[in-house]
C-alpha cells in the first residue's frame, strides 16, 4: 500500500521540491495551500491535475494553519502517514512587520498540527522544518545541533518555539517528531524577496537592459547556502529512521552577500567594480555606471551577521550530505532566470 504524505505550505518552494521529491518515491502527496483570490499553483503545475476529472498520486486541499478546525479537519481526513510543516510567513524582515501573524502561523501553527496528531491517536510521523535564523547572534562557529539558540526576528522567535514544542511533544506524548534545522537554501523556485533570487533576477535584467539598478541591505551578511532539491531529501530521510531526533541541514561553507554578488557576476560574465564604504558603496559595471546601491530600508532591526552550521551528525546518522555547491546552484538559478526574460534565450 503506497504511503500518504500530507504537506502544509506545499505552494512554496520547498513543498514543490518535496512534493516531487515523494511522488518519485511512490507516495500519495496531500498538500494544503490556503484559499486566496489568485490559485498559487505555479511551482506544482508540472505535476498538480484536476483531482475531480483525473486520477492523480498528488491532490490539493484549502486549509489555513491559523485555525485550529482547519488542521484538525485535514489531518484527520486524510489520516497521513508523514505529515511534513513547511508553512510559514518565512521572510525575516517582514516578521518584524507583522509579528503577530508571523507568530500565529509559525509558532502556533506547529502546535495545532502536534495537537492533532496527538488526538488522533494515530501513528503519524512528524517533520517540522526549523531554521538557522533560530541561532541569531551565534555562540559558537560552526553551529550543531547543540548550539544554544539566539533568535533575532520574531520569525526566528516563532521558530524556535515550533522547534521546542516539536521535542515537547516527542518526550511528552512520543510524538514520532523530527526538527530540520535547515540553513539558507536556495533554488530557481525561491521567491521573489529572498536576497539570492532577488540578486540573481536583478543582475540578469540588468545586464540585458531590462532593469537600471538593484537596491540591497547589508552586503556583508553571511550565510550558509545550499540547494533546496538537496534539503528536501534530508526531510525524508529525517522520517524514515527508527528513532525521532533533530539535525543541522547545510552545506557547511559560508559566503557574503556581497561574495554571493561576485559570484553571480562571474557566471554571467558581467564584471562589476565596487567603490566607497558603508552605506555609500556602490557597484559599477564595466562603462562605470552604478548598478547596485546600499538602502538603509532594507535593514533588519537587528542584524544576523554571521551563519554557517555543521551537517556532520547528518551525515553520519541519515547518510546525508549536499550534491550542489554554490556555483552549481547559481547556475541553476541564473539559467532560470535566462529563460524568463523577455526576448532573451540564453544559457550559460
Amino acid at each position: 500500500m503506497k504511503k500518504k504524505a500530507l504537506i502544509f505550505g506545499v505552494t512554496g518552494q520547498d513543498g514543490a521540491y518535496l512534493s516531487k521529491f515523494l511522488l518519485k518515491k511512490n507516495y500519495i502527496v496531500h498538500g494544503v495551500k490556503r484559499r486566496s483570490s489568485s490559485f498559487n499553483t505555479s511551482r506544482l503545475d508540472d505535476i498538480y491535475k484536476d483531482p475531480i476529472s483525473t486520477k492523480t498520486n498528488f491532490i490539493l486541499h484549502f486549509g489555513d494553519m491559523t485555525d485550529t478546525q482547519s488542521v484538525n479537519n485535514l489531518i484527520n481526513k486524510i489520516n497521513p502517514d508523514e505529515i511534513y510543516n513547511l508553512a510559514a510567513q518565512s521572510h525575516v524582515k517582514v516578521s518584524f512587520e507583522i509579528p503577530e501573524y508571523t507568530s500565529n502561523a509559525d509558532a502556533l501553527g506547529s502546535l495545532r498540527i502536534l495537537e492533532a496528531i496527538v488526538n488522533s491517536k494515530k501513528k503519524i510521523k512528524f517533520y517540522q522544518a526549523g531554521t538557522s535564523e533560530m541561532y541569531g547572534k551565534v555562540m559558537e562557529r560552526p553551529q550543531t545541533e547543540k548550539t544554544p539558540f539566539y533568535p533575532r526576528s520574531p520569525y526566528g522567535v516563532a521558530k524556535l518555539y515550533s522547534h521546542w514544542m516539536t521535542v515537547n511533544y516527542r518526550e511528552a506524548y512520543g510524538v514520532f517528531a523530527c526538527n530540520g534545522i535547515l540553513f539558507n537554501h536556495e533554488s530557481p523556485l525561491r521567491g521573489e524577496t529572498f536576497v539570492t533570487k532577488k540578486i540573481i533576477k536583478a543582475l540578469c535584467k540588468i545586464k540585458f537592459k531590462k532593469q537600471e539598478k538593484l537596491y540591497l541591505g547589508n552586503i556583508y551578511s553571511k550565510r550558509d547556502w545550499g540547494h533546496a532539491e538537496d534539503y528536501v531529501e534530508a526531510m525524508w530521510k529525517m522520517l524514515q529512521l527508527k528513532t525521532p531526533d533533530d539535525f543541522v541541514i547545510c552545506s557547511g561553507k559560508q559566503y557574503s552577500i556581497k561574495q554571493f554578488i561576485n559570484l553571480v557576476s562571474l557566471q554571467l560574465n558581467f564584471p562589476i567594480k565596487w567603490k566607497g564604504k558603508g552605506i555609500n558603496e556602490k557597484g559599477y559595471d564595466k562603462n562605470n555606471k552604478c548598478i547596485i546601491e546600499i538602502n538603509k530600508k532594507y535593514f533588519r532591526p537587528s542584524e544576523v551577521d554571521s551563519l554557517i552550521g555543521s551537517y556532520k551528525k547528518a551525515k553520519k546518522i541519515l547518510k546525508w550530505s549536499p550534491r550542489h555547491n554554490i556555483k552549481s546552484l547559481i547556475k541553476d538559478m541564473i539559467n532560470y532566470e535566462l529563460k524568463h526574460i523577455d526576448n532573451v534565450n540564453k544559457k550559460i
